[in-house]
């Protein structure tokens, strides 16, 4: 089998499981794996309450309506992320501001936090980009002293932890994504988490098109058909079952490529933040001597397939002018910056042959020891 840069690992319990959903008929919204799968979700957590919606950009959003963000608010969003983590400000009618984020773990940074902050900043959403948590403790105390809200964008971090805390369980809500690519997947889909069981009710209700079924098909207020399918819970209940398995893999798959290129001048794999344990859902390298395409390409001769960084947000032409500060570290990162293969699906003994190619071209490209 070739080398799987992101693919999911999909197997006969996963198969078994949607069959068994097919046959009951229940496939679309209605059935018993979604709450089945929400119950599952919330207590390998250990949050009080998740609700399953669509996709992790619906996550975002949901939680940010729910917050009452909106026009006149701001919302502080790192450089450095997929676009989902910010598109969702953009909808609830709010302004997104992107700063920069730290040299070395990627994610976002606290003093630039503290000179972004305004009397119109609503709520801050730290992004645990490619598994690394945030460093949530300074978060956290500038978010109580002004009554600022966080959503945590964990849509990468599923298993990872801040002080042997869950990712996605620190914030008013968390937000993961089961894209395909994901630790775990569902196809499509996401799952709010809320600290707050009732503010969880009140998602579910608005994911439901806010529909009061006590009156039949009454909705009182603008809602959102976010809600997941019976279908996709069922494939996510399958995955539950080797969660723990995916994430020894991927930690295991991080250490190889740290013993493999540890020590090579002017390469950096993303550091983790102290205090944190990432969930390496993509280990990611920086590299100083070859520009990224011809690294890429030279790699993909040999069977190695790989990524760049997410560009930085406010490269696009509609974020331009939300970004108040420079943000060189985002730029640096993604000039600089490769997702390295880390499929579950892949093996062990693939990935240190991954490794030592990877190893092996950077010193061929000037790497030297």
């Amino acid at each position: 089998m070739p080398l799987l840069l992101d693919a999911p690992n999909l197997g006969e319990r996963e198969k078994e499981m949607l069959l068994q959903c097919v046959d009951s008929t229940y496939v679309s919204t209605a059935g018993p794996f979604v709450p089945e799968f929400e119950e599952r979700f919330a207590r390998y957590l250990g949050a009080p309450a998740a609700v399953a919606v669509q996709s992790g950009t619906a996550a975002i959003h949901i939680a940010l309506e729910e917050l009452g963000v909106g026009a006149g608010d701001e919302v502080i969003v790192p450089a450095l992320s997929f676009v989902a983590s910010v598109n969702p400000v953009l909808y609830a009618g709010a302004f997104p501001v992107l700063v920069d984020v730290d040299a070395d773990t990627w994610t976002l940074g606290i003093r630039k936090v503290h000179e972004a902050i305004t009397p119109r900043t609503k709520a801050i959403i730290p992004v645990n980009l490619y598994g690394n948590p945030c460093d949530m403790d300074a978060l956290l105390e500038i978010c109580e002293q002004r009554n600022i809200a966080i959503v945590e964008d964990a849509t990468e971090s599923l298993g990872g932890t801040w002080r042997g805390k869950p990712t996605g369980t620190l914030g008013e809500f968390g937000c993961f994504s089961f894209n395909g690519n994901k630790l775990i997947t569902t196809g499509g889909g996401g799952m709010v988490t809320a600290r707050d069981a009732e503010r969880a009710k009140r998602v579910k209700f608005l994911v439901n098109q806010a529909r009061d079924a006590s009156k039949g098909y009454y909705h009182p207020e603008l809602g959102y058909n976010y809600r997941m399918t019976n279908l996709e819970a069922s494939l996510g209940l399958a995955q539950m079952e080797r969660i723990d398995f995916f994430l020894q893999k991927k930690r295991m798959f991080a250490r190889i490529y740290k013993e493999a290129l540890d020590g090579l001048p002017g390469v950096a794999l993303q550091k983790e933040t102290p205090g944190a344990e990432s969930a390496w859902w993509l280990p990611s390298i920086t590299v100083e001597h070859i520009s990224v395409p011809e690294l890429q390409e030279a790699l993909r001769e040999r069977g190695v397939p790989t990524r760049r960084i997410f560009s930085p947000l406010h490269t696009y032409p509609y974020l331009q002018k939300h970004a108040p500060f420079p943000c060189p570290n985002a730029e640096r990162i993604y000039e600089q910056g490769l997702n390295l293969p880390a499929s579950t699906a892949n093996d062990e003994k693939s990935v240190r042959r991954a490794a030592e190619i990877v190893r092996t071209v950077l010193l061929e490209k000037g790497a030297h020891e």
